[in-house]
């Protein structure tokens, strides 16, 4: 089994990224593979909303010049999904808002991509605004029927300097039981399936309160 994280913090190596790394270590130590990509370090184009994706059904964003198309296909190849980010005004980073906007566009225009994937969020902040970021990231996970597990508080940690992280023993503890209960899932999902059928897709009911 995989996981892949996706850190979407402009800082290459500061808190979010060592926070992913607990849950990470936590996951390696179970046997899964992982994979940590850095989303901060490029210029993500954001959603124009032009429905490309859902006319042309080929699992792509039709935007160019950025790796987003080729972390939908890690994203859909991965048993598990880890999102990071930085807390910017109470809510994630631009870059990391503007990733999963298209991604998550593209998953439910080509049948959900993600649907029934182990996936969760993980937030560094310096003081506060921590656990509206965490649940912007839940709004994507639970709307792609994703499978979300929890830990013993929400999973955010806090620093401010790049390093401050590892200082914060109740947040590194939240995101280590993560990982453990990632990992556990991620069996439990993967055993489950050779003997119950998971449920069908069906098509989505779609109603506009302005008519």
């Amino acid at each position: 089994m995989k996981v892949v994280a996706f850190n979407g913090s402009p800082k290459r190596e500061g808190n979010t990224y060592e926070a992913l790394n607990l849950t990470l270590a936590e996951l390696a130590s179970q046997g899964i593979e992982t994979e940590l990509i850095h989303v901060g370090a490029q210029q993500i184009a954001e959603c124009t909303a032009c429905g490309m994706c859902a006319k042309n059904r080929d699992e792509c964003c039709v935007l160019t010049g950025d790796d987003v198309n080729l972390w939908i296909q890690k994203m859909k190849e991965a048993d598990g999904i880890l999102f990071g980010s930085p807390t910017h005004f109470s809510g994630i980073s631009s870059k990391m808002k503007s990733f999963m906007d298209r991604a998550f566009y593209v998953s439910g225009n080509n049948g959900g991509l993600f649907r029934h994937k182990v996936g969760a969020p993980v937030i560094a902040v310096r003081r506060s605004g921590g656990v509206p970021a965490y649940d912007m990231i839940n709004r994507y996970l639970l709307y792609s029927e994703m499978l979300v597990p929890g830990a013993n508080y929400w999973n955010v940690i806090h620093g401010a300097v790049p390093g401050e992280a590892g200082q914060d023993a109740e947040g590194s503890q939240t995101l280590q039981i993560l990982g453990r209960n990632m990992a556990w899932l991620l069996q439990v999902v993967e055993e489950g399936k050779k003997t119950i059928p998971a449920p069908e897709p069906v098509k989505k009911v779609r109603m506009n309160f302005i008519r």
